[in-house]
């Protein structure tokens, strides 16, 4: 086992499956010599040369492009978005090329593809930076999106995304980059894009969450079974598909759950999961549903971001609100 940083792990993925499969390539705005903005792919071109990992212009349209094109040929592409705020400039991309080519084609084509991009706040980063926008690719079908919380899960699950035959958004909070380490097989390992993970088991109310809310919730868990009240954590780690298999067997033994995430409350992850408890699992609450998110407003310059975002206090309140409802 070694110890790992998220970082870290990101990379040790990246390198294992560039070193397994010819047909893997890494490029983005300076992944090559630089490493990255995050140094997410640093020494990657230095061992496995410029053909497989290389810069590409400031022009995200144009290497999300290339991606498709490269996918469609039998290469498997690893495109790094600097931050995901930019994904605008690969929504034709993405939505209206990747995301239909195995539909479109007869099953003929795929888009092996993985766009991986730092986001989240916590971190002060000027805006676009932080923006969470997970929620606007939940509505487009023949795309997975996938968002890992710990360095362990950081490294099976890209190497499943770098594996899967269809595009796969990977993001990763820039806040968890560094903060902790963790032991990390040095191996090859998978683990199976569309699979909640439970972080702490409990009896009297489910948090289903994801990225770095899984920290403040399984924190808010903490401070909640001092006061005798036993909190269950779920780690969606993949948002599409969602795994509401696990999310409604915790939900039927809890009978009561709030959604925790960082993006802004409306038409996002917490509003479909619990559209979707309401219509599998409603005879089971005991309580209504709540969403723990931030207003719907632009993510705050860093001043306020600290206000703006959820904490452990926030995450606490709700489960008391479900809890005496």
């Amino acid at each position: 086992m070694a110890n790992l940083t998220m970082i870290q792990a990101i990379t040790d993925a990246m390198r294992i499956e560039l070193a397994r499969d010819p047909q893997v390539l890494v490029f983005g705005e300076d992944v090559g010599n630089n490493g990255g903005v995050f140094r997410a792919t640093e020494n990657l071109q230095k061992e496995f040369g410029e053909d497989r990992v290389f810069d590409t212009p400031l022009a995200e349209s144009g290497f999300g492009g290339l991606a498709v094109g490269l996918g469609v040929n039998g290469f498997r592409p690893v495109v790094e978005i600097q931050f995901f705020g930019f994904v605008f400039e690969t929504i034709d991309a993405i939505v209206t090329q990747a995301a239909r080519m195995r539909y479109r084609s007869g099953g003929n084509f795929t888009s092996p593809i993985v766009f991986r991009s730092p986001f989240g706040g916590g971190v002060k980063t000027p805006e676009l930076h932080s923006d969470s926008l997970e929620g606007i690719f939940l509505q487009t079908p023949g795309v997975k999106v996938v968002i890992p919380s710990n360095p362990y899960d950081a490294k099976g699950l890209l190497i499943s995304a770098i594996r899967d035959n269809d595009p796969v958004i990977f993001l990763e909070h820039m806040k968890l980059y560094r903060s902790f380490r963790q032991e990390v097989p040095e191996g090859e390992y998978t683990i199976p894009l569309g699979k909640a993970n439970i972080v702490r088991e409990g009896t009297d109310v489910t948090i289903i969450t994801y990225g770095a809310m899984v920290q403040t919730s399984m924190k808010a868990a903490e401070e909640l079974e001092k006061q005798g009240k036993s909190a269950e954590v779920i780690d969606l780690r993949t948002l599409s598909p969602l795994d509401m298999e696990t999310i409604l067997a915790s939900v039927q033994k809890t009978n009561r759950a709030i959604v925790v995430q960082e993006a802004q409350r409306t038409a996002g992850v917490a509003a479909e999961i619990i559209a979707q408890i309401n219509e599998k699992a409603i005879l089971h609450l005991e309580a209504p549903v709540l969403r723990i998110a931030p207003p719907d407003s632009v993510f705050p310059f860093a001043q306020a971001e600290d206000v703006w975002l959820p904490d452990v206090k926030g995450v606490i309140d709700g489960v008391n609100r479900v809890l005496e409802f």
